[in-house]
C-alpha cells in the first residue's frame, strides 16, 4: 500500500495509521481508497478481531483535504450526495463498511478536525491523548458535515453539544470532549498507544461472537422506539445464547474461577 496509509497486523489486531504528517493526515481521494482497502481486509480476515485507527505525527487527521476535494465538489453539483450515498468518505463513515461487526478503536493523538470528527465518531470506542483537539470548522468554509459528523455527534453527545461544536466552528480540548461523551477516555500523550492496546486486550479476552453480536445489537437499536429496541435486543441476545457453542465452556471457566480478568482471591491478568 501507499505510505499514505499504513496497515499492519499484529496477532488479532489490525493497526491502521493515517500517514500524511506533512499535511496533518488530511484525507485526499487516494487516502480514502487506501482506507477502504484496509477496512475491507480487516473485515474479511478471520484472524483479525479488533482494529486500532490512529494518525502519524501530531495529528489524528485535519479532515478532508480541501485542496483535492473542494474543487471537485464545486464541479460535480448537488447530485454528488445521491451518487455517493453508499460510499462514505474513509470507508467506515457510511455505506457497507460502516457496519463492520468487529470493534474499531480510535487512538486520537492530536488534532481531530472536520472529517476527522466523522472518522473518529465512526469508530466504536475513542481514546484521546491529553493533547487532542477537536473541531468541525466546515461552517467557516461554507460547508457542514456530510459523512456522519452531525448524525453521530447528535446520537452520542446530544443536541446541545453538537449544536455548539458545529455552529461555532471552535475547537474543544480533550477534557471538554470527555465531558460530552465524545471520547471514552483521556490519557497522558506518551501513554496513548499503551492505554489503547490495554483496552483492546480487554475486548480480546471476551468471546468474539458475543462482542460482534453486541456491537450489531447496539447499532440496530439506535434510532428505534423503546419497544422496538427491547425486541431487537431480545432477538439478538437470545439467538446468541442459543447458538454460540462457546457459552458452556466459558461459563465453566467462570464456575472454576479461571476466566481471564478475574479479580479478588483468584485474580488473573487483565
Amino acid at each position: 500500500m501507499s505510505k499514505k496509509v499504513l496497515y499492519e497486523k499484529k496477532g488479532e489486531v489490525a493497526y491502521v495509521t493515517l500517514n500524511r504528517p506533512e499535511c496533518k493526515n488530511a484525507v485526499d481521494y487516494e487516502t480514502h481508497l487506501l482506507l477502504c482497502e484496509a477496512w475491507k481486509d480487516f473485515r474479511d480476515d478471520p484472524a483479525l478481531r479488533v482494529a486500532i485507527l490512529t494518525g502519524a505525527g501530531d495529528a489524528f487527521t485535519a479532515g478532508a483535504d480541501l485542496k483535492t476535494h473542494a474543487p471537485e465538489w464545486q464541479k460535480v453539483g448537488p447530485m454528488v450526495g445521491r451518487e455517493r450515498i453508499e460510499d462514505g468518505l474513509s470507508g467506515i463513515t457510511r455505506g457497507p463498511l460502516s457496519r463492520i461487526k468487529k470493534p474499531i478503536v480510535a487512538a486520537i493523538n492530536g488534532w481531530c478536525l472536520g472529517h476527522g470528527i466523522e472518522l473518529a465518531m465512526a469508530c466504536d470506542i475513542r481514546v484521546a491523548s491529553e493533547r487532542a483537539q477537536f473541531g468541525t470548522f466546515e461552517v467557516r468554509r461554507g460547508m457542514h458535515s456530510a459523512d456522519g459528523g452531525i448524525v453521530r455527534l447528535l446520537n452520542t453527545c446530544g443536541v446541545g453539544f453538537a449544536m455548539e461544536m458545529i455552529l461555532t466552528g471552535e475547537p474543544f480540548d480533550a477534557q471538554r470532549a470527555l465531558t460530552a461523551n465524545m471520547v471514552n477516555k483521556v490519557v497522558p500523550h506518551d501513554d496513548l498507544m499503551a492505554e489503547t492496546e490495554a483496552l483492546v486486550a480487554r475486548i480480546l479476552r471476551c468471546d468474539q461472537a458475543a462482542t460482534e453480536s453486541a456491537k450489531e445489537t447496539l447499532l440496530e437499536c439506535v434510532g428505534r422506539t423503546l419497544h422496538d429496541q427491547l425486541r431487537v435486543e431480545a432477538m439478538w441476545g437470545y439467538a446468541l445464547c442459543g447458538g454460540n457453542q462457546t457459552v458452556m465452556a466459558r461459563s465453566q471457566q467462570f464456575f472454576d474461577k479461571t476466566d481471564r480478568g478475574r479479580s479478588g482471591a483468584t485474580a488473573s491478568s487483565l
